[in-house]
């Protein structure tokens, strides 16, 4: 094989170098070509670094001309031919000597200067290191050919940490080159001014001379290792070994797989796919804990940055002591009531071991059931709370634990407890947590029992105890224990004073929570009671035969007005949670006129009173201002302590049917449609479907007038007028129960109660009886509707409160009176006006000389359901429109009584003495609207 196919082109990256070269770098000079004996000591090897070796003086046939020798010089020159070997016993240190000459070598090849006549002579050649040692051989064999000396130039080479410091003499004097057999070994490096050489008959001296962990002689005296700069001594010191010949022919060198080799095949597509998938997942997952720990800061950042805001929690009992009454006024700033007691007598502070183990147990089943387990707050009531209120579209479930209520009653403002956004409940809930880091959980629900709200002026559960049941805390019984533990969500909504029936469903709702965590939990644990709390289907049917059976004592405190006060209450309680009512000094001023009040009250009495042979026994009013909706009175019931007639019932509020006093929405519908007053209709026997649908199997429905008569044609204003029935139910079926899809205005009569603020029909099941009275109405709302009416088609929603002030006096609510809805067109609500207020009109039916006519212009429609179990009068004046109801509260029929003999009197006797008071004797007439 040719030198050209043995090596690889030039412009092919080198191969990679061999220990001993790391640190070399290439000289830019042209390299002299190698002879046999050199190449075969560069394939020995390196010395291995650290310990000592034998080193034996040169022969002096090795040693170059004297020419050569002057000054401070380094020669690297090989052995001649016939040289003595080495003694048998030193052939160890031949490699070490080869590797010492190849060093030397290749740093004098990289120190001699470059000629071009050098250049001309040999060329560099890369042989593979598989190749055979003859090959080198012939590759480093001199040029023949005569080459111009350079001159003298002294240059520093540098191999792996060595320095040699090359002379050269004048070219002229140089050695010719001598050829070498594969068995000579390198020469030896020498750095010291060479003497004469020695005899060649003197055996030569072998100086070991120790080397240190890098593979550099060491010096004993400074004067035998002489640096640069210096004058070395005048004795030749050996410095080499002599070669000798190789037991054994030398190894071949070690293969390498050549450069140029092909590329290793490329693993399979899913092996790439597996790997590209796991780099991806790493990657991913890298990502995912960064963003992890990222917000993970972010969060402790927030947390204690709102934490740093937020009140101190360490004086919460201190919190707890304290807190200012809330009173309500009326529209002349008189006080009505103060929610808690001047004296704070309704509080009793007691400890948890005073309070009875099952009003721990309800109080934990129906607030926090897992209130000895979470930090502050529960997080997994959170999550159903959030999603059944995502899937339902409103606020049906919250998730308020003790500790977070007790938060929000002792250290947020009462403006911000009112808030409901999730600054708030962040808040709150970092609050809870820092108080449940900082107190005991008994600590946190004893004063828990002890500042919650009962109702009826009894905070704490020692307070509801006696307020409700004339006992104390440790002795409550499961089934009182489960009933107060129901008040504090909506005290005023669940007074059993007022509102039996929806306490008495809170308190059956309360058992079954009680009775579902104690098979949950397997018995209720509770801290004050060594013995869990177990309860049974037997203990609830008992407790709830026990509750039903009760009579709730009235409560000791009087109450001016205590239907209007309890109104104003659940108002304040739709706006704020009952603790910031109950602790936060408000004055509320209301609008209730106290003259128009007691006016009312008595009259109602009165005309109750008078008419008991008829089985009557209550009867409620509302007395409204058209123009600005203020509640100018509002009656609830005959006698708010009278427990036989369930006189704390507010009538006012409940739903009742309203007979024919709705009547005049279905008219005013009619005329938005083009009837008129003068329209006419047949008041004759009819059959009608009940749903107004023709294709209702049911069978048909026949009204029948009250007075059991047929009038024959009649026009709207005498139907009207009359309140015939027959009338009523064709213009119903005219106009529609429902709204009709394809008009985008309310227009049916359900959509038209709507327009006036009534909220209570909301049944899709509804039939053409509804404008006989066959839905269910509140008689605020219906006389809020009447009122548009009189204000001319426009709406203006009641009101009861004008303005809230806190105990530092700053507004914290203010009532600005709107311009109003128009939901009328003001000559429709002029022609109901005119029909209600024609004496004329209504004769046939009532006569001219009834109650409804009064001394001054005024719109009345009475209404009377079936049974005589309701009695209406509707009415109004420019000034004041008026609702009146008598009857049972608990549905019983009255005997004989109607709108016109039961309400009507009512109406009429508080409607003179309110438009005399308010007008001052000028009542204000009726206006007609142009068109």
């Amino acid at each position: 094989m040719s030198d050209e196919e043995r090596q690889p082109p030039l412009s092919e990256e080198p191969l990679p170098q061999q220990d001993g070269e790391a640190n070399q770098q290439e000289a830019p000079l042209e390299e002299t070509p190698l002879t046999a004996s050199q190449t075969d000591a560069a394939d020995e090897g390196a010395h291995p670094a650290g310990g000592e070796r034998d080193v034996a003086p040169l022969p002096e046939d090795a040693l170059p001309p004297a020419s050569w020798l002057e000054g401070e010089t380094v020669f690297v020159t090989p052995p001649p031919a016939d040289a003595v070997p080495a003694p048998e016993g030193e052939s160890e240190a031949a490699p070490t000597a080869a590797e010492e000459a190849m060093s030397a070598t290749e740093a004098l090849d990289e120190a001699l200067p470059a000629t071009p006549a050098a250049d001309e002579a040999a060329q560099v050649e890369a042989v593979s290191p598989s190749e055979p040692a003859e090959t080198r051989q012939e590759a480093s064999q001199p040029s023949a050919e005569p080459e111009e000396a350079s001159p003298p130039e002294e240059t520093t080479a540098v191999d792996a940490g060595r320095t040699l410091i090359v002379a050269t003499t004048e070219a002229d004097e140089a050695p010719p080159a001598q050829e070498s057999s594969p068995t000579q070994e390198a020469a030896a490096v020498v750095r010291a001014p060479v003497p004469p050489p020695p005899p060649l008959d003197t055996p030569p001296e072998v100086t070991h001379v120790p080397l240190d962990e890098h593979g550099f002689p060491i010096a004993t005296e400074p004067s035998d290792v002489p640096t640069l700069g210096t004058t070395p001594p005048t004795t030749l010191q050996p410095q080499a070994s002599a070669y000798q010949a190789p037991s054994e022919p030398p190894s071949p060198p070690r293969s390498q797989p050549p450069r140029w080799s092909s590329q290793p095949p490329r693993p399979p597509f899913w092996r790439r796919s597996l790997g590209c998938a796991l780099r991806a997942f790493l990657v991913l997952a890298f990502f995912l804990i960064v963003a992890g720990a990222g917000l993970a800061a972010f969060g402790v950042y927030k947390y204690y940055s709102i934490a740093s805001t937020l009140p101190n929690v360490d004086d919460l009992k201190a919190r707890a002591a304290h807190f200012e009454t809330t009173r309500i006024l009326d529209r002349n700033g008189d006080v009505l009531y103060e929610i808690l007691d001047p004296h704070a007598g309704r509080r009793t502070y007691v400890t948890l071991d005073q309070i009875s183990p099952y009003m721990v147990a309800a109080t934990l089943a129906t607030e926090d059931k897992n209130f000895y387990e979470h930090p502050g707050i529960d997080i997994w009531a959170i999550a159903r709370a959030f999603w059944q209120n995502y899937t339902t579209g409103e606020v049906v479930s919250g998730a308020s634990t003790i500790t977070q209520q007790l938060a929000r009653a002792l250290l947020l403002s009462p403006d911000e407890r009112g808030q409901r956004t999730y600054r708030r409940k962040l808040r709150e809930a970092i609050l809870a947590m820092e108080i449940t880091r900082r107190y005991s959980k008994d600590e946190i629900l004893e004063l828990y029992l002890n500042e919650i709200y009962y109702g009826n002026l009894a905070y704490g559960v020692e307070a509801a105890a006696e307020t409700y049941f004339h006992t104390t805390a440790d002795k409550l019984t499961l089934a009182q224990a489960a009933f107060l533990a129901g008040l504090p969500q909506a005290p005023a909504v669940y007074d059993p004073y007022t509102n039996r029936d929806v306490a008495m469903q809170r308190y059956r709702q309360v058992l079954g929570l009680l009775y579902q965590t104690s098979q949950e939990q397997g018995c209720i644990q509770v801290s004050n009671s060594v013995h869990p709390i177990c309860v049974t289907a037997a203990d609830v049917q008992q407790a709830l035969a026990e509750m039903e059976a009760y009579d709730f004592p009235p409560p000791e405190v009087p109450i001016r007005f205590p239907h209007w006060v309890n109104y104003i209450r659940s108002l304040l309680e739709e706006r704020y949670d009952p603790q910031t009512i109950y602790r936060s000094g408000f004055t509320v001023y209301t609008t209730l006129d106290p003259n128009l009040q007691t006016r009312a009250q008595e009259i109602v009495q009165q005309q109750v009173h008078a008419l008991s042979a008829k089985h009557v026994t209550d009867g409620a009013l509302v007395a409204i201002r058209p123009t600005t909706g203020e509640i100018l009175a509002m009656v609830g019931s005959a006698d708010f302590y009278n427990e036989a007639i369930h006189g704390q019932v507010n009538m006012a509020l409940a739903p009742r049917q309203p007979g024919s006093s709705i009547k005049p929405l279905t008219y005013v519908a009619a005329f938005e449609k083009g009837w008129t007053p003068a329209t006419l209709i047949w008041d004759v026997p009819s059959e009608f479907p009940p749903s107004g649908n023709p294709d209702d199997p049911r069978p048909p429905y026949k009204p029948v007038n009250y007075d059991g008569r047929f009038h024959g044609p009649v026009t709207v204003r005498t139907a009207l007028a009359n309140s015939y029935n027959i009338p009523a139910v064709k213009t119903l079926q005219f106009v529609g129960i429902y709204d009709d899809p394809n008009t985008p205005q309310k227009d049916g009569l359900v959509g038209m109660a709507e327009r006036l603020g009534i909220t209570t029909l909301t049944r899709d099941d509804y039939g053409l009886s509804l404008t006989l009275g066959g839905g269910e109405v509140k008689l605020l709302e219906l006389t809020g509707a009447y009122a548009v009416f009189a204000n001319g088609g426009k709406r203006v929603p009641p009101v009861a409160i004008t303005r809230i002030v806190d105990y530092q006096g700053n507004t914290v609510y203010e009532y600005t009176p709107p311009p109003g809805e128009q939901v009328l067109r003001p000559e429709h609500a002029y022609l109901i006006t005119s029909i209600l207020s024609d004496n004329q009109a209504r004769a046939p039916e009532f006569g001219l000389h009834s109650v409804l006519n009064l001394p001054f212009p005024a719109a009345a429609k009475t209404g009377t359901t079936n049974d005589f179990r309701d009695n209406w009068t509707m009415g109004y004046t420019p000034d004041l429109a008026v609702g009146v109801w008598v009857g049972n509260a608990d549905n019983s029929p009255m005997v004989n009584s109607s709108g016109l003999t039961g309400a009507a009197p009512i109406w009429a006797q508080f409607m003179q003495y309110a438009e005399n008071y308010l007008t001052h004797g000028n009542p204000t007439p009726f206006n007609r609207p142009a068109g």
